[in-house]
Order: C-alpha cells, then sequence, then structure tokens
C-alpha cells in the first residue's frame, strides 16, 4: 500500500498510517482491574486485550482513578488527567502485532 510507507510525502509510520488511512478509532474502554484486564473497543468491532500489569501506573492505580479517562486524539488515545497517563491506540496496535509475530508470545 502506497500510503503507508514513510516518505517525503507522507509522514506517518506503517501503524500510524494503518490508523489514518482506515480511520480506526477507541470506541470505548472496559477496564477490569480485578481480572488485570483493558478492553479497548475500536470502531471496526475489534477488542484489543492486554493486562493492566503493563502499565505500571494504571497496575497502581485504585478504580476510582482508572475509571477517571478520556478518549483524546479524536480516539486515538486515552488519556487519564488524575493518573497523568497517556497511552495511544498506535502503541496499542503495536503490542497485538508484536504478539502475532514474537514466537515466544504464542510459546508462552
Amino acid at each position: 500500500m502506497p500510503g503507508l510507507i514513510n516518505n517525503s510525502q507522507n509522514k506517518f509510520d506503517a501503524i500510524e498510517g494503518l490508523i489514518f488511512s482506515n480511520n480506526l478509532r477507541i470506541k470505548s474502554l472496559d477496564i477490569r482491574p480485578e481480572l488485570d484486564m483493558m478492553n479497548i473497543a475500536l470502531n471496526t468491532g475489534f477488542i484489543i486485550r492486554t493486562n493492566l500489569t503493563s502499565f505500571p501506573t494504571l497496575k497502581k492505580a485504585p478504580k476510582t482513578k482508572l475509571r477517571n479517562y478520556k478518549l483524546i486524539g479524536n480516539g486515538t488515545g486515552i488519556h487519564w488527567p488524575s493518573l497523568d497517563e497517556d497511552l495511544s491506540l498506535k502503541g496499542f496496535l503495536k503490542d497485538e502485532l508484536l504478539k502475532i509475530v514474537t514466537p515466544s508470545a504464542v510459546a508462552g
């Protein structure tokens, strides 16, 4: 796909190109600290599941602060004002891709 290559006309890397060319956005967030789980629902219907323990600030935070978040960047990020924590759709997608292509993730 020509729009995904970083060149002088395009300042996006491949993951950013994927996000913007397909208008991918975070639609909602479901945080389950008791299960060490965070589900990120995208506007495509795809759900990214990740562990809260992957994010030290979120892992230590009380439920009330975890639930106090805002979607930012037109749905390309999540911000927790009281925790001063920001996570990006790009980072979530990168982690998902690494799970797929990293043999140790599959074997574990």
